[in-house]
């Protein structure tokens, strides 16, 4: 991707010297850029690093994805929700909170759901412009912090979806699978649960990953309740909360 965009400024270059394809010398110069912003800002967008964004189901099932714990007090009072519905979810954990709260990867893992890794340090503001030792540093860290808690991770994702020229790459050396989302909760925008429940709601088709979260920067009325919101509201509509194969990811 780099060389084609520096291919294309070089085309730009020379195109710009002639006055009637000034046009053909600005597309030449700036698209390339676009489409490789494109490619690390969009949770979605997959040529630079492959996203899985859902799964292949015939049932009326879901996979709720729950990013930036362990958090001392909304993971045990989520994994209370899960086990009352008796639903299974992956928590994409950060690495140096999973130093601080071991037992709570344990527990995550002794009651039958998975761990993600989900980066170090969750640098959502450079993580998009870190350089290669950045990206392997935020992910070998990230590994070994929750194999010591008793995780073997090979999910990841991505600090708020953004990612890195570099990290397709990273990822593969490690054996590890980028996921993403289609249906984003807007949990941490919202200061009402009901809402974030509904939006989920509205989007739950079979198949589709949810991303919700937990933690301190989430509203008060917002934590730990949407999740339970939208846990009730799935078992009213007999959708279930699984944990898919690896084969069954597109």
């Amino acid at each position: 991707m780099l060389f084609v965009s520096a291919a294309g400024k070089a085309a730009a270059v020379l195109l710009w010297t002639l006055a009637s394809w000034r046009w053909a010398a600005a597309a030449c110069f700036f698209l390339p850029d676009l489409f490789i912003l494109y490619e690390i800002f969009v949770p979605s967008a997959g040529v630079l690093c492959r996203v899985r964004t859902r799964f292949e189901t015939a049932r009326p099932e879901i996979w709720l994805t729950i990013d930036d714990g362990p958090d001392e007090e909304d993971t045990p009072r989520i994994l209370d929700l899960l086990d009352r519905h008796g639903a299974r979810a992956t928590f994409f954990l950060i690495g140096e909170r999973a130093e601080r709260f071991p037992q709570l990867v344990s527990e995550i893992l002794r009651r039958g759901h998975q761990v993600g890794h989900h980066t170090q340090t969750h640098p959502s503001a450079t993580f998009w412009c870190a350089t290669p030792a950045r990206v392997r540093a935020e992910l070998d860290a990230g590994l070994a912090s929750l194999r010591r808690a008793g995780a073997s991770p090979t999910w990841f994702r991505a600090p708020v979806g953004i990612k890195n020229l570099f990290l397709g790459e990273e990822l593969q050396r490690r054996g590890l699978t980028c996921v993403g989302w289609n249906v984003r909760s807007r949990d941490s925008l919202s200061r009402d649960p009901e809402r974030v429940a509904a939006r989920v709601m509205r989007a739950a088709r079979p198949g589709a990953i949810v991303l919700m979260h937990e933690g301190a920067f989430l509203d008060p009325s917002v934590r730990v309740r949407a999740i339970g919101l939208l846990l009730d509201q799935l078992a009213a509509r007999r959708m279930s909360c699984i944990l898919p194969g690896a084969e069954q990811l597109r």
